[in-house]
């Protein structure tokens, strides 16, 4: 496992970063960055400067100076370089990147375009970081394999949990363990929407109270719908069981198909309704499901509400419980941080 090297030990490295996707995680990670930037520097020896940005909105922008991070976080930037870049392999180039961080929007369907602008970045010579749960449910192999030929790392700790350790605690805390299965919550506008109908509201009012704590979407569909667990529980069973499953073979239903008065019953009864997420080995094969169960008090699970999220692992030689408490978008942007660290501290 990576560590901080010792004051005065310190090798000054420079990393020239990149972001696509300009959102509230990448608006945060851009943050973090700067409240990070003299702990990077005085403990791993990491300083950077931000050489480019892209969004739908904004374009390929690039300044292989560095931009001022206050300054884009305020929406000011410096004049475009010319030409200006059209496509993404022209972007990095134009960047001299050495480390992508992909934040686009997740299209569970193909996974792209994540897929082409991760794939770029690792053609091109830099590590790809991502948020993005789609480019690992349609491409993780691929990907994995074009990063180990290039000496390069793909990483993607903030796909599942935010930045709570899961992938990464299995590559560097877990070695030689066999993952026989897992259940838990994790989808925080589901859980959040089943504990306020618990509380008395009905289904669209539930809706509407995570929209407006910043939980849910303004299409909170993809949730509700069960198919942002569904892509959750592919990824992790593809990445730690070494499932050949598909996303869409996870049997999916979502928390839309519940009568509220059951949901307010189930909790009076002493059995809450939980959207549980489950994959288990079942001889050469993994079977996983994204569905409402009413669990018992007894279980654990059923104690955990609104935006808590949690995993227990079925490992060969123990179990293991990860509970992330109440996570905000800085968790998120914490997972890339966390990767581009692991990256440049780590041998591909």
């Amino acid at each position: 496992m990576y560590s901080p090297r010792p004051a005065g030990m310190t090798r000054t490295r420079h990393y020239h970063l990149c972001l696509v996707g300009f959102g509230n995680v990448g608006r945060e990670l851009v943050r973090l960055l700067q409240a990070k930037e003299a702990e990077l520097r005085g403990h791993y020896g990491v300083e950077w400067r931000l050489t480019g940005v892209a969004s739908r909105r904004l374009g390929w922008r690039a300044c292989p100076q560095g931009f001022d991070p206050s300054a884009i976080l305020e929406n000011r930037w410096p004049p475009a370089v010319a030409p200006a870049p059209q496509n993404v392999r022209e972007w990095l180039h134009a960047t001299q990147a050495d480390v992508l961080f992909e934040a686009s929007s997740l299209n569970w369907r193909t996974g792209q375009p994540a897929i082409d602008y991760l794939r770029a970045a690792l053609e091109c010579g830099a590590h790809a970081i991502s948020a993005n749960k789609g480019p690992i449910v349609h491409a993780y192999h691929e990907l994995r394999e074009l990063a180990r030929a290039r000496g390069r790392h793909f990483l993607f700790e903030s796909t599942v949990l935010d930045g709570t350790p899961v992938f990464s605690l299995f590559r560097y805390g877990l070695p030689g363990v066999k993952l026989r299965g897992f259940r838990g919550l994790l989808n925080s506008t589901s859980n959040v929407v089943l504990s306020e109908i618990e509380r008395g509201l009905d289904f669209n009012q539930a809706v509407r109270h995570a929209q407006e704590i910043g939980v849910a979407e303004t299409d909170p569909s993809d949730d509700l719908d069960g198919w942002d667990p569904a892509v959750k529980v592919a990824a992790l069973a593809i990445v730690l069981m070494g499932a050949a499953l598909r996303f869409d073979q996870v049997e999916r239903v979502g928390v839309r198909s519940l009568d509220p008065a059951a949901v307010r019953a189930a909790r009076a009864a002493g059995e809450p309704y939980k959207l549980i997420c489950r994959a288990e080995r079942r001889g050469n094969r993994v079977v996983a499901s994204v569905r409402p169960e009413q669990v018992a008090l007894a279980d654990p699970l059923a104690h955990f509400e609104g935006t808590t999220s949690c995993l227990f692992l079925d490992l060969d030689v123990f179990g293991l419980t990860i509970v992330e408490h109440k996570p905000g978008v800085i968790a998120t942007a914490y997972g890339l941080l966390a990767d581009f660290l692991r990256a440049v501290e780590q041998p591909a």
